[in-house]
């Protein structure tokens, strides 16, 4: 059983507790990390999802994600959730985006890895990911725009991205 805090939508702890695949209340959020990976050499990390996850299965999504656990602050979960994912020590994490979504009662806060990682020392985590691959900026701009991306993470990126002048 997972068990997460409860948020209101401002980001503030409402001292409850949320169960995963249990109703969230109307007025209440969860915290979402989520970490793009980007190598010293301009290249960004995709991961492929597994293909029995929900939402999504077999997809491939830019960098690594989920839900922070009770107790985690957003850059707590989203070390976690890279390195469970991919094997991935983040140094330093900088945050890039934080939305909120109405529909699936969560906080998203996105943050930027940069990495000098050997590009072969990826890890994957069995039931999460199932594939890995390394992309130029040009191919990550080509994959947001196709329909291979998951369209709520590239409405999540889209001022990143902007900001590289790219999308």
């Amino acid at each position: 059983m997972e068990i997460w805090d409860a948020y209101d939508r401002q980001g503030a702890k409402t001292g409850t507790e949320l169960i995963r695949g249990e109703e969230i209340g109307e007025g209440l959020y969860h915290l979402v990390c989520e970490v793009v990976v980007r190598h010293a050499d301009g290249d960004y990390l995709l991961l492929r999802r597994d293909p029995w996850k929900e939402p999504y299965p077999g997809f491939e999504e830019i960098g690594a994600g989920g839900s922070a656990l009770k107790g985690e602050s957003p850059l707590q979960g989203a070390r976690r959730e890279l390195l469970e994912e991919s094997g991935i020590e983040a140094g330093e994490l900088r945050e890039i985006y934080r939305t909120v979504s109405e529909e699936s009662h969560a906080i998203h806060h996105g943050f930027l890895c940069v990495t000098d990682i050997p590009k072969d020392a990826v890890s994957l985590q069995e039931g999460e990911t199932v594939d890995y691959r390394w992309i130029g900026k040009e191919e990550l701009i080509a994959f947001l725009k196709s329909d291979r991306c998951i369209p709520h993470q590239r409405d999540r990126l889209r001022e990143y991205m902007d900001s590289l002048g790219s999308v």
